[in-house]
């Protein structure tokens, strides 16, 4: 039997923490297979994003992009993703999955264990840039992994949403991007910026900064500067350095070259060593790839089954 999970089957038996614990070991076996698949008419899209981890199991999400869906008389999303999970031993269909709801945990939780693994423990104050659906999740996780938290800040282009989400999250929203940098000991961004508006010269010693919303190869939002200061880590070295712009285009230009990023998930999660201290910037590029969607699909089965 194939089960078909959606969120409101599982999603109250989930935990961030258990999420990161749940990524950290998938880390620890050898490197996934990944694989994407883009078909495109016109403005529209299919993407496939495929995993294979051996001893674990195989899974693609596939989404439709239809960015006029929003446009039609009775409006309805322009994303639309299911996540198929097989068995690595025989290949049997094992579990059709809600693939907003993989997309949602994986999304925040590849961010919450990249500041696990190199963010001060410390760390009391944190800044969200950005106000969308993925910052709202960020709070959530980074609350549930930094429980000494005692502040978080919301900034946004636009003040009003950055109130909205500051309210339902009881969180204090800021109108000066800069102050909200600097007074930070954790950063976590995911706008839809394709040009660099973090600035190296707004955040403190100490900081990690935790930059997600770059997906494509147009899209920054950290600066050279900031880049230069940093000590840089990716999640996945095959999806976040030549295919995002956040480090290709510095790469591309010079600025670093790919010998700037000092580890990723595979290597931090098997004994590679992150911060070495107190003062230096940490800056991790969530890069997202199909084995993490496939390791928050696993932890959402056993969940499901336990």
């Amino acid at each position: 039997m194939v089960l078909s999970i959606n969120a409101e089957d599982v999603e109250s038996n989930l935990s961030w923490l258990a999420l990161c614990s749940a990524l950290r070991e998938g880390h620890k076996v050898s490197r996934a297979d990944i694989d994407d698949i883009l078909f495109k008419h016109g403005d529209n899209a299919l993407l496939s994003r495929a995993a294979w981890i051996k001893g674990k199991g195989i899974g693609i999400k596939t989404a439709t992009i239809f960015p006029n869906n929003a446009k039609l008389a009775e409006a309805i999303p322009s994303v639309h993703s299911i996540f198929t999970l097989f068995d690595d031993d025989t290949g049997k269909p094992l579990a059709i999955i809600d693939g907003k709801l993989v997309t949602k945990w994986k999304t925040a939780g590849d961010s919450a264990l990249g500041a696990k693994l190199l963010a001060r423990p410390d760390s009391k104050v944190l800044t969200v840039v950005g106000a969308g659906a993925v910052a709202s999740s960020i709070i959530d996780s980074y609350r549930e992994l930094f429980p000494q938290l005692e502040k978080v800040q919301v900034w946004n282009r636009t003040f009003a949403k950055a109130q909205k989400l500051a309210k339902d999250k009881d969180a204090v929203a800021i109108k000066d991007l800069p102050e909200a940098l600097s007074n930070a000991d954790i950063v976590s961004s995911s706008t839809m910026s394709t040009s660099s508006f973090i600035m190296g010269d707004w955040i403190k010693e100490g900081t990690h900064v935790d930059l997600i919303g770059a997906y494509r190869p147009d899209m920054r939002e950290a600066d050279d500067s900031l880049l230069l200061k940093s000590r840089i880590f990716v999640d996945a070295r095959e999806t976040a350095i030549h295919d995002i712009g956040e480090l290709a285009i510095p790469i591309n230009e010079g600025v670093i070259n790919e010998d700037t990023v000092i580890a990723d998930f595979y290597q931090l999660c098997n004994g590679v060593k992150g911060r070495r201290t107190e003062k230096e910037i940490t800056l991790f590029k969530n890069g997202g790839g199909a084995h993490l969607d496939l390791m928050t699909a696993l932890y959402i089965m056993d969940m499901v089954e336990s």
